[in-house]
C-alpha cells in the first residue's frame, strides 16, 4: 500500500533536487555571478584540494587472496581523509618497476561509506603492472593515486529505478562498490547483476554477492561459467541476447551498465542490441588496456606490433629509438624519449 507512495517521494526528491542544480547553474552562468576558487585566498585552495585532490598517499593496511589469480588490497590514507567519491569511480595508481614509471587505472571496490579503499588487482600473465603488484605489494607499503576519477556511476535523474549489471571477471570491481552503497542508500532501487566469468574459481566475490541476495529482496545475482566444471548445475555459456532475456525478463524501462574485458565489450553490445535496448540505456567503462592494440580500429596496416617508429603529437616528434624507457610528459601535450 506505502510502495507507490514511497516511490513517489524518492522521485520527487531526486526531481527537487535536479531543479536545485539548475537553478544554481543558471545564477553562476550570469555575468559577474560566479566567483574563481583560486582567487580567494589560500583557506579555499586548501578546502578544494582537500575534496578534489590531484595526488593522494595510501598505505596498504591488509591483503587478502580473493582468488588463486587475485588479490584484494585495503588502502588508508596518510596524507588526508579519503576525499568524496562517486561508486563506480577509479584511481590511478603509479607504481616504478625495474626503472619504469609508470600507471594503471584500478575501479574503487569499496563503498564511499567506507573509512577505506579496497582495490582488487587480477593477475595478467606476460603482463608489466598486475604482476608487480600482485608479488611485491604488502602491508605497510605506501603508493601514490591519483584522486577518484570517471564517469561510470549511478545517475539517478537518468538510470531510473530498475538497473542491470553485466559484468565480466576483474569487471565485477565496480560494480561491488555501486551495488554496496545503493543497497545501503536507495533501497527501493532494484538490481540484477548478471556475472560472466571463466571458471569458478575466477568468481571475484562470489560469497559476498551470494550473502547480499539473502538480506535484500531488490538484489538479484546470477552467476555464468564460460567453462564449467563436471557436474555444474547452474547457468553456463555467455552473456547472450537469449540469456540475458531468460534472465531479465522483460527490458522495457531498465538501464544496462557493462564492464569487463574488452572483448566482451562487442559480444554484450551485440546482444542489447539483438534485444532491442537502445543506446542511451547503456552505460559502459572501458577496462584495461587492449590485449592486442595492432587488431584496435585505427591501427595503420602494415606496422606490425614490434616496429619502432616516430610520433608526431600535436607538432612535437617523439623520436623512438632502440633501447629507451618510454616516454616522459613534458607538459602541454609534449613528451620526451627516456634512454635506458
Amino acid at each position: 500500500m506505502f510502495e507507490p507512495l514511497k516511490e513517489a517521494l524518492f522521485w520527487l526528491q531526486d526531481v527537487s533536487e535536479h531543479l536545485h542544480v539548475m537553478q544554481l547553474r543558471r545564477h553562476l552562468r550570469q555575468p559577474a555571478k560566479g566567483f574563481d576558487y583560486t582567487r580567494k585566498g589560500i583557506t579555499t585552495q586548501a578546502l578544494v584540494t582537500r575534496i578534489h585532490p590531484k595526488h593522494m598517499q595510501l598505505r596498504v593496511v591488509d591483503v587478502s587472496q580473493a582468488t588463486p589469480s587475485s588479490k584484494t588490497f585495503r588502502f588508508e590514507r596518510i596524507d588526508g581523509p579519503i576525499p568524496p567519491y562517486r561508486a563506480g569511480q577509479y584511481i590511478n595508481l603509479f607504481v616504478e618497476v625495474d626503472g619504469i614509471q609508470t600507471s594503471r587505472p584500478y575501479s574503487i571496490a569499496s563503498s564511499p561509506q567506507d573509512k577505506f579503499l579496497n582495490l582488487t588487482i587480477k593477475d595478467n600473465p606476460g603482463g608489466f603492472v598486475a604482476p608487480y603488484l600482485l608479488n611485491e605489494l604488502g602491508v605497510g607499503d605506501i603508493v601514490e593515486t591519483s584522486g577518484p576519477a570517471g564517469s561510470f556511476y549511478y545517475e539517478p535523474l537518468i538510470d531510473g529505478n530498475d538497473l542491470v549489471f553485466l559484468a565480466g571477471g576483474s569487471g565485477i570491481t565496480p560494480f561491488m562498490s555501486i551495488i554496496t552503497d545503493l543497497l545501503a542508500r536507495k533501497p527501493h532501487i532494484k538490481i540484477h547483476l548478471l556475472y560472466g566469468s571463466r571458471s569458478t574459481d575466477d568468481v571475484i566475490y562470489g560469497a559476498e554477492l551470494n550473502e547480499l541476495t539473502v538480506g535484500h529482496a531488490n538484489f538479484d545475482f546470477s552467476l555464468v561459467i564460460s567453462e564449467p566444471p563436471d557436474g555444474y548445475d547452474g547457468l553456463t555459456g555467455f552473456l547472450s541476447a537469449d540469456l540475458i532475456s531468460q534472465q531479465i525478463g522483460d527490458l522495457e524501462g531498465k538501464t544496462f551498465y557493462i564492464c569487463g574485458p574488452h572483448a566482451m565489450y562487442d559480444f554484450c553490445l551485440a546482444s542489447l542490441a539483438d534485444l532491442g535496448v537502445p543506446g542511451y540505456k547503456i552505460k559502459r567503462e572501458l577496462y584495461g588496456p587492449p590485449i592486442d592494440v595492432t587488431q584496435e580500429p585505427g591501427w595503420s596496416e602494415g606496422v606490425s606490433a614490434e616496429a619502432i617508429f616516430n610520433v608526431d603529437l600535436m607538432g612535437q616528434i617523439l623520436h623512438a629509438t632502440d633501447g629507451f624507457h618510454g616516454f616522459k610528459s613534458l607538459g602541454n601535450g609534449c613528451f620526451e624519449a627516456v634512454p635506458a
